[in-house]
């Protein structure tokens, strides 16, 4: 009989609050909702015990973050020193490098990366093994609200907030995009993590008052092949930054891991 997985959750948003609620309720075979890591008080919202950070790496061997970039930052390598795996949904802080290749050498845990919003990223990870991709495209359409950040100036918030139509708000490598969209971004840091290469992936950030679903469009082509893959999501709810599909990308990737049967990986 295999070893029931004990999860921490990290964040109990509109990411945390789908997954947390869902392992409570048995839906995950071979996993278990043991505590719950959140700066704010939750009372009874929670359906497990509130834990600090360090009270969940005793009690789980398996941490779920989705809780921003920042806590991968100040706790990923932590995590996985302490031997407890970790999922990651905030792919973004990855694109620093340094962070990255610390924590890819890091253990006795293991880290892990969910595909949160795209497809493809499987198969991209399988083709770059045939060689390099040389372009690849990947262009994200939401609506402007959720796309406001405090570094834009006034011009760009004034074409952003009376566009009436598709406006190109910033176009970067995987590399810089993430870190100035630092909510809105994770899939151009995933696409990267895919291919291998964070200045391989360009990447367009579009706002478009007419986007009631987040799309995204990656585009890749080498020597071997060409692949284009495009999604449409209805924005979640709560939190319009982040895809409703994303924390049930969370809970396929915690399917796996927890061993169970019939997953596709």
């Amino acid at each position: 009989m295999s070893t029931v997985r004990k999860v921490g959750i990290v964040g109990w948003g509109a990411i945390g609050r789908v997954v947390g609620t869902a392992l409570a309720e048995g839906r995950v075979g071979g996993a278990e909702l043991v505590c719950v890591v959140d700066n704010r008080s939750l009372g009874e919202a929670a359906p497990a015990r509130q834990a600090t950070f360090e009270e969940a790496l005793e009690a789980c061997d398996l941490i779920v973050e989705a809780a921003g970039q920042g806590v991968v930052r100040e706790w990923g390598e932590r995590v996985l020193e302490s031997g407890t795996d970790l999922l990651i949904a905030s792919t973004g802080a990855l694109t620093d490098e340094d962070l990255a290749k610390r924590m890819l050498a890091a253990g006795p845990g293991r880290v892990y990366f969910t595909s949160g919003a795209v497809g493809g990223l499987d198969l991209l990870q399988a083709a770059r093994s045939l060689g390099p991709l040389d372009e690849v495209r990947l262009t994200t359409t939401k609506l402007p609200s959720t796309l406001e950040q405090p570094w834009m100036d006034e011009e760009l918030l004034a074409r952003m907030r009376s566009a009436t139509g598709p406006v190109v708000v910033m176009t970067g490598t995987a590399r810089e995009i993430p870190v100035k969209f630092p909510k809105s971004t994770n899939v151009a840091a995933s696409v990267a993590l895919a291919v291998g290469d964070l200045d391989t992936v360009r990447v367009q950030v579009v706002a478009d008052p007419a986007a009631h679903h987040t799309r995204h469009v990656i585009e890749a082509s080498g020597a071997h092949g060409a692949y284009r893959f495009e999604v449409a999501h209805l924005p979640d709810p709560g939190n319009p930054a982040t895809s409703q599909v994303v924390p049930y990308a969370v809970l396929r990737s915690l399917a796996a891991l927890a061993g169970q049967t019939g997953q596709i990986l």
